[in-house]
């Protein structure tokens, strides 16, 4: 008992030490070299083949998404969607049918009312009821199958049209109206807003930063003057070969007024008494595990 009051003593002191230690430890600032790019970049391609007639973008042109970036060839596809259009329009043979089954079962009930009628006559008249009924449910199909052709229809020729997946710029343009396309890309596009900033970090810096922190990026272009990005990826797998790990900041760039491509510095606050009371915690423990 007085072995174990001795060591708890022991640990609590020391704990009480180095935090008194960390606490007049100051924030140590170390920087590192960085490249600004783009937050995505997309190769856009068409979804099926044909002539390009209109291309609504070019180099440096800003896009939204959702927007239309390029037309493909689509009189036959138009002219398939306006055939599947009129015939969802068509209900004549169900009107038809309609009015062919209250005939029938007007006929029936006429029927039914007469006592002088054969078996056979009965039959028949139930079985028209029945037959009519067949008919309309066919003549309901064929206007289901009908809007399902229309849905297809408008489907394949919004295929013609090029839909921009992000918003961002143009990076380049690779074809103009009149030229075929298959798989090919057609444009590139890159989305810089936010922007994404990658540094090489030595690995003694492994576990002193970590998602969330933030850092000040200083841009090799001083006009653009200094700015605050948020660590959000940490590699966790050092590389052997350099002894380093990578780290991917998340720079805002609302008015999308900074370019990618540059370089820059990446500078990170390091909280000194946050890493040794870490460290402290995690001797405690080992101590608390080998009494």
């Amino acid at each position: 008992m007085l072995i174990l009051k001795r060591t708890t003593f022991f640990n609590l002191t020391l704990t009480s030490i180095l935090i008194l230690w960390a606490s007049a430890v100051r924030a140590e600032t170390v920087e590192y070299d960085g490249l600004i790019e783009p937050y995505v970049v997309v190769n856009i391609g068409a979804p099926a083949e044909g002539i390009v007639t209109k291309v609504a973008v070019d180099r440096s042109s800003p896009v939204k998404q959702g927007q239309v970036l390029l037309e493909l060839e689509s009189s036959v596809e138009r002219a398939v969607l306006k055939k599947a259009s009129t015939m969802a329009t068509f209900a004549g043979e169900i009107g038809l049918q309609q009015a062919q089954l209250a005939f029938a079962k007007r006929v029936h009930q006429r029927i039914e009312s007469l006592g002088a009628i054969s078996t056979h006559d009965k039959d028949q008249a139930a079985t028209d009821i029945v037959l009519t009924q067949y008919r309309l449910k066919k003549a309901k199909e064929t206007r289901m199958l009908a809007k399902l052709e229309l849905k297809k229809a408008r489907a394949v020729l919004a295929l013609r049209s090029i839909i921009s997946p992000i918003s961002g710029v143009v990076v380049e343009r690779y074809v103009s109206p009149g030229e075929y396309v298959n798989t090919q890309p057609l444009l590139r596009l890159a989305q810089i807003d936010p922007l994404r900033v990658e540094v090489i970090v030595p690995a003694q810096m492994f576990g002193r930063i970590s998602p969330g922190m933030t850092a000040t990026v200083v841009p090799e272009l001083p006009e653009y003057g200094d700015r605050t990005a948020t660590v959000t990826i940490v590699d966790k797998m050092i590389d052997s070969a350099s002894n380093t790990f990578g780290v991917r900041l998340e720079l805002p760039n609302a008015e999308q007024q900074m370019p990618s491509g540059l370089k820059c510095l990446v500078r990170f606050e390091i909280n000194e008494r946050a890493d040794a009371i870490k460290k402290q915690k995690a001797r405690v423990t080992i101590s608390r595990t080998q009494n």
